[in-house]
């Protein structure tokens, strides 16, 4: 990658990368992170180390994710990179009629409605089965411990736990989502930091996945429990719609960007935002403008970016526009040919925050993984089912109710997905997986990440620790407070409407693993701004 003069770049990093050799595993939780290394160290592979962590995130870190998610993977095994999306569609009873004759003028955040199929344990049981060398009841046994035993919760999660908590006490109010209460906030409150959590319905429910290879979930017991909880509330989720369910294995789609190739999945995940506005930004030289000027050219072609994505991603077989005219060169020449010095006012949507895990993890022998799970907007719908601790996504909240969208609510359709995994290589190398989790921070931190590690050549953690910005909507620009002020007063002369802020939650969490293609020593970096750690070994 290209070596950088520190001295002359403000945002370096005091903090050090992590080096190992024979395995890591980056999570946004420690104990998820220990769960991974443990079974790498126990003979499993990158694989095995992912879901070991994914099923373990469910529990030490179930403000951001739960067996309730969907997820998607991109896999580097053995020279071939695969993809996963194990994103569910909607029911099929659902129509934007049924939703507003129950009062509904938009997707509510809320309840069953926004409930689609979950693929988060689908996403499990396939990668292990296709990759992995463990037995899955090995794997996924530190997460069932955890839930049994307890675990004392982390700071950062704690302080997400009590802010879901006050959210959900105002607006869930209804008798489906006492379940939820009952799990969360056992004895009326959030636990604490450093209070034991534990949920012996988690547990089980856990168990049972593993010994069943998450068939029960879709068309076994689990599946008749949560079938039964959402027609007794109302819900439009049946057993034919979990039983009909199955992950898809795709393509993952790349562009070349200074000698590299960064990686994402296809729609309906909105990952190909990234890579068209990495693709506007080749367009410009870059590398003998200030600071301020790459931010603004930056937050400008990420704004182009996110105004086609809006209009355009959703299941891949309604989308009406191919990937081929929104990553073509020529078309990104035309949208970089509206980028100016001054902020522009683009059609675009809101982007807001959101609710994910990201993990990456990887071995001695090269397999790597890029992982991604997500209830969304923290713990999701409000849903559990009763007894399970199974808490339920509520991704149908991105569908729109206007038949003119693209990404309209339609039955058994997948809707517009936040959560990307990214993935670089360098020839017929891979070079590592990368991430940023929330919500529609997701493209933006991919972005910022992978420009920080290939065009100023810092390393995994200094390229998690700068400070982010995140375009909101028209000219609003969030930024961190380490951003220097000079920066701030540029891109304020520019136009941009720039708030300041402190809640890092805000900018997403990331993590990172890089190999050398010659040594084989990997370094990882993991996210400062929450809990996580790069666990190596």
């Amino acid at each position: 990658m290209k070596k950088t003069n520190l001295h002359e770049y403000p945002y370096h990093s005091r903090r050090t990368a992590v080096c190992a050799s024979n395995g890591m595993v980056a999570t946004s939780q420690p104990l998820a992170a220990q769960a991974g290394l443990d079974v790498l160290r126990s003979g499993g592979n990158a694989v095995d180390a992912a879901v070991a962590a994914a099923a373990c995130l469910t529990v030490v870190e179930p403000t951001s994710n739960g067996i309730g998610s969907d997820a998607f993977a991109i896999v580097w095994y053995k020279g071939r990179l695969y993809g996963l999306n194990a994103s569910g569609p909607s029911p099929k009873a659902i129509s934007v009629d049924e939703v507003k004759a129950g009062g509904h003028q938009e997707m509510p955040r809320f309840g069953w409605v926004p409930v689609t199929v979950p693929g988060a344990p689908a996403a499990w049981a396939e990668l292990s089965k296709s990759f992995g060398v463990l037995p899955l009841q090995r794997v996924m046994k530190p997460a069932a411990d955890y839930a049994r035993e307890g675990f004392p919760v982390s700071p950062d999660t704690a302080s997400s736990w009590r802010r879901a908590w006050q959210t959900y006490r105002r607006e869930c109010t209804g008798r489906e989502f006492a379940p939820w209460f009952e799990t969360f906030a056992p004895g009326g409150a959030p636990p604490e930091a450093g209070e034991l959590w534990r949920s012996a319905g988690h547990a089980r429910t856990l168990e049972e996945l593993a010994e069943s290879s998450c068939e029960s979930f879709y068309r076994g017991r689990l599946a008749e429990e949560t079938a039964r909880f959402s027609r007794r509330c109302g819900g439009f989720l049946r057993e034919d719609d979990l039983a009909s369910f199955n992950p898809i294995w795709t393509e993952p789609v790349g562009i070349s960007h200074r000698g590299y190739t960064v990686w994402e999945l296809p729609p309906n995940t909105q990952g190909i935002i990234t890579l068209m506005a990495l693709r506007m930004l080749q367009g410009f030289d870059l590398s003998g403008m200030s600071i301020p000027e790459r931010r603004h050219l930056q937050i400008e072609a990420m704004k182009l970016a996110f105004s086609d994505g809006l209009a355009y991603i959703t299941d891949p077989s309604a989308m009406e526009i191919s990937l081929d005219q929104l990553l073509s060169e020529q078309y990104a020449r035309k949208r970089g040919s509206e980028i100016t010095d001054t902020a522009m006012m683009p059609e675009a949507g809101s982007p807001g925050p959101g609710g994910t895990v990201y993990l990456a993890a990887a071995d001695r022998e090269g397999t790597m993984v890029s992982f991604i799970q997500s209830n969304y907007m923290g713990f999701g719908s409000g849903i559990v089912v009763p007894g399970t601790g199974i808490a339920l996504q509520n991704r149908g909240h991105t569908f729109s109710l206007d038949p003119a969208h693209a990404n309209v609510l339609k039955p058994a359709k997948r809707s517009y997905h936040t959560i990307i995994p990214g993935f670089i290589t360098r020839g017929n190398e891979a070079v590592g997986p990368f991430g940023v989790m929330g919500g529609f921070m997701q493209p933006q931190g991919h972005l910022q990440v992978v420009m920080h590690l290939l065009d100023d050549g810092l390393n995994p953690q200094a390229a998690l620790d700068a400070p982010r910005w995140q375009w909101v909507t028209e000219r609003q620009i969030l930024l961190e407070p380490s951003v220097p002020e000079a920066v701030v007063r540029d891109l304020r002369s520019r136009g941009h409407d720039i708030t300041v802020s402190g809640q890092t939650e805000l900018f997403g969490r990331g993590q990172i693993i890089l190999r050398d293609p010659e040594t084989g020593v990997l370094t990882g970096g993991t996210e400062p701004r929450t809990d996580g750690t790069a666990a190596a070994w």
